[in-house]
């Protein structure tokens, strides 16, 4: 892992993303990165004295292109578009989104098109550095002519204004600067402009969904083998040789993966000739299904890190009298793969669902419900209901965003991506998925218990005994919320794929094996 990343030079993809976000990989700009930027800061410089009719340099903006702005007000300009287009609403975003557009968009404007002034940066480094991080409402972005408004309200504090999170407290702007004696930033022409046109909140959001789907997706795996084991299924249908006939990656990695944690299994020999010919879909198709999520994964991943070396503001400055308005700021080629990988997403939950429910039925030899004593107890069926109701509320946050358009400025915007809220959306599937997940995971566990004295593969076990450490097995009913909310911690801190993922590595075992392609 780097320690130092070069804004504006060095190539950023989501690991290093999240790593300057979290704090573990500082970012610097270098003579180079700073060339950059005056140079281009000094072309629009040019056009602004020459009074040349460039767009949002020296005319309005959107519907109000054609209407000319005295070079005199320039840069008053671009303090009023701040204003302005701070329109936001609904809840602040996570301050982890918000560090990651900070830092997105530092490294699109050090590449120098966009005509900003090193101060500018520099003080949104500041920002990022001293972990001052603006509020920024999570609604009111419609993903084309850049991501306005959440941009806006992220670089009012630049001017003074809005509001920024300190140590966990919602301080006035202004209150902030005082604190550490500045000034707010004396903004130059295109400033404004080049700061909320562009790309950055819709990213911020497909950095997070590729780690946190990554690891859903890894931890599906596991668990879904581990439901296998429990209820005595085979692994034959994830025999290479099946794959190798319909070669799909993704398909392939993940029945990989589930031959290589199933392996010298105790339970799996324990019942080779028991006559059943084949299993239900949730645990024969886990490749196809889960498969089939990880290429959609894969593509967003790949976007997602071209988007993040992007320029995506407008105009763009190619140097002395040649600037081109065009369309980078739109949204469209995220807005898709996030949108379908919504449906990838819900439909591992989907899977896993009627993993659980299998659990319950009492069948193959295991107690219905998952429990000797029921009537006085019920069991694992009411976590089944909260599978059953997430599992739901996902499908009806799969209506893609991205389908829609609603035309805005007066008509001059007349196509919008809406790909911010197919960001928030992913996020929203992505955080019942952990719970889905852990419930399996949970009646997983339990059914487990009922092979005892027999054995799954070490990797299993390691599996079962990781879990053990947070919930144990229930003799009667319980709160049960407190265990899937346990369990639902070790997803999504990472820990419970990390946890199998090292102790396979230790045995010797890559379950990722040649298909590096589909890591972070």
């Amino acid at each position: 892992m780097k320690s130092i990343f070069e804004y504006g030079m060095d190539k950023l993809d989501v690991a290093t993303a999240y790593n300057l976000a979290s704090g573990t990989c500082k970012g610097t700009l270098t003579n180079a990165a700073k060339e950059k930027i005056n140079k281009s800061q000094q072309y629009v410089a040019q056009m602004v004295a020459e009074d040349a009719t460039v767009y949002g340099i020296t005319t309005g903006f959107g519907i109000l292109a054609n209407t000319k702005i005295n070079s005199a007000d320039a840069a008053l300009l671009q303090y009023k578009i701040l204003q302005s287009h701070s329109v936001g609403v609904g809840e602040p975003v996570p301050q982890m989104i918000a560090r990651l557009m900070l830092i997105t968009k530092v490294h699109a404007l050090a590449q120098g098109f966009s005509g900003v002034q090193l101060a500018t940066i520099e003080r949104i480094l500041w920002h990022i550095e001293n972990n001052i991080i603006p509020v920024v409402p999570e609604k009111g972005s419609v993903g084309a002519s850049g991501d306005l408004a959440p941009l806006a309200h992220l670089f009012l504090p630049l001017i003074g204004m809005g509001e920024v999170m300190v140590d966990g407290e919602r301080i006035e702007t202004k209150r902030i600067l005082e604190r550490f004696g500045l000034k707010p930033v004396n903004l130059g022409p295109k400033e404004g402009l080049a700061l909320i046109n562009g790309t950055q909140f819709i990213l911020a959001y497909a950095v997070m969904a590729v780690r946190q789907m990554a690891n859903c997706l890894d931890a599906a795996d596991i668990i879904g083998a581990m439901s296998l084991e429990a209820l005595t299924g085979t692994k034959a249908p994830f025999d290479e040789r099946l794959h190798g006939i319909r070669p799909f990656s993704g398909n392939q990695l993940v029945a990989q993966r589930l031959s290589l944690m199933l392996q010298d299994s105790q339970i799996m020999q324990s019942h080779l000739d028991c006559g059943r010919v084949q299993d239900p879909y949730s645990l024969r198709c886990m490749p196809q299904v889960h498969g089939a999520s990880r290429t959609a994964w894969q593509h967003l991943k790949t976007l997602t890190e071209i988007e993040l070396n992007a320029v995506t503001d407008n105009p763009i400055v190619f140097g002395e009298h040649d600037t081109i308005s065009g369309g980078n700021f739109h949204g469209q080629p995220l807005a898709l793969p996030l949108d379908y990988n919504c449906f990838a997403a819900a439909e591992i939950g989907n899977i896993s669902d009627r993993r659980c429910y299998l659990l319950l039925e009492g069948k193959w030899g295991l107690p219905t419900l998952l429990m000797q004593n029921v009537g006085l107890n019920s069991g694992f069926m009411i976590p089944q209901y909260t599978t059953a109701a997430l599992v739901t509320e996902n499908k009806t946050l799969c209506f893609p965003a991205s389908a829609d358009s609603i035309p805005t400025s007066l008509g001059q915007e007349d196509h919008v991506s809406m790909g911010s809220i197919s960001g928030r959306k992913l996020a929203a599937i992505l955080e019942n998925l952990d719970s889905i997940l852990a419930i399996e995971l949970l009646s997983a566990c339990q059914a487990i218990e009922f092979r005892r004295p027999l054995k799954s593969s070490a990797i299993l076990e390691a599996a079962h005994h990781y879990v053990r450490q947070f919930v144990g097995f229930a003799e009667e009913d319980r709160i049960f919320a407190n265990d899937i909310n346990s369990i639902q911690n070790i997803i999504s801190d990472f820990s419970f794929v990390q946890h199998v993922t090292q102790f396979a590595a230790e045995k010797g075992v890559d379950l990722n094996a040649g298909f590096d392609n589909f890591s972070l």
